[in-house]
């Protein structure tokens, strides 16, 4: 225990730059970019567009929480729980895809998945009660728990080193461009059709289904199939041919195997991504019924901020993700989150349009800016052959304690009350009407989190550039220990690998945490 909190004080102390060792094989950013291939262009763009139905489906009750109010004749915080339920059931999504994608590989999983999303989504235009709803939702709430984990290892796995940065937060914004799109249809689309809020569930279902066609017109993941490979081959040499059943309890064995080892990297991942998601939730989805109930603006004027907020999401998690390249990325997350911090009074305190669109931009250009970094984080700092495992399930986690993110926002608005002016009239003859005050509730929410991921970060691991597409695959022996991988003959034991990362942490305590107290 007391080398454990050496090392997070280290971490917190003397590693949050990470030393940079350019080789001779490292290149430019822009060398990098230049030198992808299609194949490599074509499956990163995929995982984003997976990404971004994502959040396409998971936005619609954000963007439709009041029709859906008077369509079931219930109050906010009733429809909040819709949005509850479906972060809840996303961890048990994480953790059956996830397993699945790092045994049988990166496409058919995915192509599944959003199969699933876009049936629920579907299904979820045509309900009739507020029962239906809620058991809808709670389904599709197992369909998108998958979708992170796959789509960030199908994004960044086949990808040089040097491009990890810029692509985590281009690709982590994928989730602003799904909130910006679904915003867009909701804005335009949705009151020109007499269905009202259904046609946005429904057009949701329709870009998962092209997305799936997508994935599915795509090869397996190159690394996937390199790894299989290396693993065939070296079944012919050992003669030892593992047939399915025998992989899988290899698998099983070796997650047993990376479990036992880094028990303190997962609670500290869930820690992280439990932040995160508060961050992140606690400023979306409640924010357009709170410009329309605390500020009084219309649902259109109240969707255009929000489509200004994602651009300003879409540019914080584009330059973050590049500047994490260099500086690194929990010190790039550290800056961001700062930034949150300063603009919280941006955020609650106007009451005019351009004050408020500013707000939003400014914040969302901090908070997505620092999650830009995340999947780059995460993909680095995992066991390198649980790519979509571990990184899915930590995030899905999180996103599980975080669940109540709105419903918190929504009850504390009922006993935090502020007046609003409105024309006099009978029903207000003094011009004031009372409403709950999510601008504070918000305040306080944000300000508590951002504190939380600011210290969590900071004695948090690193991995800065770590190589994990060299790893061998899960359902290969060795596959549950960090060192063992494609090529070599035998994978180490458990004592020498101990030893050996014992000697790392003496002499390269800067890319190292502390997996066993």
């Amino acid at each position: 225990m007391t080398s454990a909190l050496s090392q997070l004080w280290s971490n917190a102390t003397h590693n949050l730059v990470p030393r940079r060792e350019k080789t001779a094989t490292e290149k430019s950013l822009l060398t990098a970019l230049l030198e992808l291939n299609a194949r490599q262009w074509a499956e990163f763009w995929t995982g984003w567009l997976a990404w971004s139905c994502d959040a396409i489906d998971f936005f619609s009750v954000s963007l439709s929480v009041t029709a859906l109010s008077k369509q079931f004749n219930r109050d906010t915080t009733d429809i909040t729980r819709a949005i509850t339920l479906t972060l809840l059931l996303r961890s048990a999504g994480a953790i059956i895809f996830g397993i699945i994608s790092d045994r049988y590989g990166r496409k058919y999983p995915l192509v599944i998945n959003l199969l699933i999303v876009c049936i629920l989504e579907l299904g979820a235009g045509f309900v009739q009660t507020y029962s239906q709803f809620l058991a809808l939702r709670s389904l599709f709430g197992i369909g998108m728990g998958g979708i992170w984990g796959l789509a960030a290892s199908t994004a960044l796995e086949n990808l040089p080193v040097e491009t990890r940065g810029l692509a985590s937060g281009v690709l982590q914004q994928g989730y602003a461009v799904g909130y910006l799109l679904a915003a867009v249809i909701n804005l335009y689309l949705v009151p020109e059709q007499s269905e009202g809020w259904r046609a946005l569930f429904w057009c949701a279902a329709g870009i998962s289904a092209f997305a799936a066609f997508v994935r599915l017109l795509l090869p397996e993941s190159a690394v996937f199939l390199q790894a299989r490979e290396d693993a065939r081959l070296r079944e012919e040499k050992t003669g030892l041919a593992n047939g399915g059943t025998t992989k899988t309890k290899i698998f099983l064995r070796e997650t047993k195997k990376m479990l036992k080892a880094h028990w303190m990297l997962c609670i500290y991942a869930v820690l992280l991504m439990t932040g995160f998601n508060f961050l992140s939730h606690g400023s979306q989805d409640l924010f357009p019924t709170y410009i329309q109930t605390s500020k009084g603006f219309s649902s259109h004027d109240a969707t255009v901020m929000t489509i200004i907020g994602n651009c300003g999401a879409i540019a914080g998690g584009g330059i973050a993700g590049y500047v994490s390249q260099y500086i690194g990325r929990r010190l790039t997350i550290i800056i961001f989150v700062l930034l949150v911090a300063c603009f919280i009074p941006l955020w609650i305190i106007p009451s005019t349009f351009g004050g408020l669109s500013a707000g939003a931009f400014c914040i969302q250009f901090g908070v997505q800016g620092a999650w830009g970094v995340i999947p780059i984080q995460l993909a680095e700092m995992s066991p390198p052959a649980f790519r979509a495992t571990f990184p899915g399930v930590a995030y899905q986690l999180g996103n599980m304690v975080s669940s109540a993110s709105a419903q918190i926002e929504s009850t504390g608005g009922d006993h935090l009350k502020t007046t609003l002016s409105v024309p006099v009239s009978s029903d207000y003859p003094d011009g004031k009407k009372t409403v709950p005050d999510y601008a504070k509730v918000q305040g306080i929410l944000i300000g508590c989190v951002a504190a939380f991921v600011l210290v969590v970060t900071l004695f948090g691991p690193e991995k800065h550039g770590r190589q994990f597409e060299k790893h061998r695959a899960a359902f290969e022996d060795g596959g549950g220990e960090d060192d063992a991988e494609i090529g070599d003959s035998t994978p180490r034991d458990a004592e020498a690998n101990a030893e050996r990362d014992s000697e790392e942490v003496k002499t390269h305590d800067h890319h190292d945490y502390p997996e066993k107290a």
